[in-house]
């Protein structure tokens, strides 16, 4: 009788603490995710702000419209999200193409200079990006693909490298069981057939993630953008057309409708990542493994 009480005692005090532990967690999580959400939601508020268009010591506005919405319309900003989603439309399609086929060539094929192959790869990947923007520069200016044509350059330096990216993708695929291509390839299917009909209907997970990934680069950059389109607007995505509205000179008229630009380019985002969060996670998860 004593072993049981002791034992009904351990039970509820492992509950007990258990109980304490996730509510500690809980509570840390929760003012994390305020913290996080506050500019956010300053944000959206000044974008609905409307007696006056400089900033402000208050976050709830006086008087609220969508007059920043409207005259975001009359600007260039139509432009610079077009430009964007040009961009990141083309890229995310590009690029996911690349790199899925280097991830099937190097999960399912054996060959000499795989290894060599891989690790150079990986490498070159840890060196940054900034490294190569003079030189870029110079070549694409050569191409005639900077400043007002900046898209078309911009499209190119994004996909230039896709096939670096490979390894969530690969990992993932080093998940499926080989003897489905065996299966396939006793059948007469060619390694393409075998690519789209068998192996990427398996990895959803893993080709959402990858042209969600692929679709935020273009979408959310500005420091290579900016070093390419610069002095005029035709060429400009929307992170470097909206950041010239923070400048001395115009801060003061167009910070509301600044503020109503960070929205319109956040919904797609947001509303992407909302819907296909679930394979996100998995294709992240489902890929971290050691190929």
């Amino acid at each position: 009788m004593s072993t049981n009480n002791a034992s009904m005692k351990k039970h509820m005090g492992l509950k007990a603490s258990r109980v304490v532990s996730n509510t500690v967690i809980y509570v840390i999580l929760i003012a994390m995710s305020v913290i996080w959400l506050i500019p956010f939601v300053c944000i959206v508020l000044q974008s609905f702000r409307v007696e006056n268009t400089w900033q402000v010591g208050y976050i709830l506005p006086k008087q609220w419209g969508w007059d920043n919405y409207a005259a975001l319309l009359k600007t260039d900003f139509k432009v610079w999200y077009l430009n964007t989603f040009i961009m990141a439309l083309v890229v995310s399609v590009l690029q996911t193409m690349i790199v899925l086929c280097m991830s099937y060539t190097l999960s399912r094929f054996r060959f000499k200079l795989r290894q060599p192959l891989m690790k150079l790869m990986l490498v070159l990947g840890m060196f940054p990006g900034m490294l190569t923007m003079i030189i870029l520069y110079r070549v694409l200016k050569d191409l005639g693909m900077t400043q007002a044509n900046a898209v078309p350059g911009l499209i190119l330096v994004y996909i230039a490298s896709s096939g670096m990216g490979y390894y969530v993708s690969k990992g993932f695929f080093d998940t499926i069981s080989k003897s489905l291509d065996e299966a396939a390839r006793v059948d007469g299917a060619t390694r393409l057939q075998i690519l789209f009909k068998i192996i990427l209907p398996l990895s959803k997970p893993i080709v959402i993630y990858t042209i969600l990934t692929a679709f935020m680069g273009p979408w959310g950059d500005f420091v290579f953008a900016r070093y390419i389109s610069f002095g005029t607007s035709a060429g400009m995505n929307v992170a470097v057309g909206l950041n010239g509205w923070l400048s001395l000179d115009q801060i003061d008229q167009r910070y509301t409708m600044f503020c109503a630009g960070g929205v319109i380019v956040a919904i797609p985002v947001a509303v992407l990542f909302m819907c296909l969060q679930k394979y996100y996670v998995e294709g992240v998860t489902g890929g971290a493994v050691k190929g």
